[in-house]
């Protein structure tokens, strides 16, 4: 695989909805592309306030792993929950990662950033497992905002949040959320 085809072939997750919502009831969710970027986003900015409060994280190496976390559903899709309980998810996912990144000039980086994500390796791996929920509660809030209900299942990762390494860190921004979705402003 070229440069060019993993290219392409990144492009199908610009078309490629995320599952959740669609079972939930949202007819025309984001993509995994959008969740993609917003999640990057996320770990750059939360990221920079962990170091700014003294916590040693690799802010390039965590947007690294935000920018590679989902790159494999460009083969797999994205699998909802209630699917990967009849399939190995974990295992498709990292040959497709494999696969990928084996066309690159760095395929052994690039799978231990995917890694460090999917299997909490690192600081910066568990940091973008954190920006991801958050992300992922963001969405949910905004489609609840838009009219969509049915969606309480996702709350669920508030408490995940909540007991994250990080939330002491960031108690107040994950408050504000539990707090907005509560008010439903």
């Amino acid at each position: 695989m070229s440069l060019l085809d993993l290219f392409i072939e990144a492009g199908n997750l610009k078309r490629l909805p995320r599952t959740g919502w669609l079972l939930a009831g949202v007819p025309n969710p984001e993509s995994v592309a959008e969740h993609g970027y917003r999640v990057a986003l996320i770990t750059l900015f939360l990221a920079d306030e962990l170091g700014e409060n003294g916590i040693d994280v690799d802010v390039g190496r965590a947007v690294k792993i935000a920018l590679l976390h989902d790159l494999a559903e460009a083969r797999i899709t994205d699998v909802p929950l209630t699917a990967q309980r009849y399939l190995n998810k974990a295992e498709a996912e990292r040959k497709a990662a494999m696969e990928l990144f084996a066309g690159t000039s760095k395929p052994g980086e690039y799978f231990q950033l995917w890694r460090e994500y999917e299997d909490g390796l690192s600081r910066e791996g568990k940091l973008v497992r954190f920006a991801d929920k958050l992300e992922m509660l963001v969405q949910a809030l905004e489609y609840e905002k838009a009219g969509f209900r049915n969606l309480d299942d996702f709350w669920g990762t508030l408490e995940e949040l909540r007991e994250s390494e990080f939330y002491g860190y960031f108690r107040d921004l994950v408050e504000e959320l539990a707090a907005l979705r509560g008010g439903r402003r």
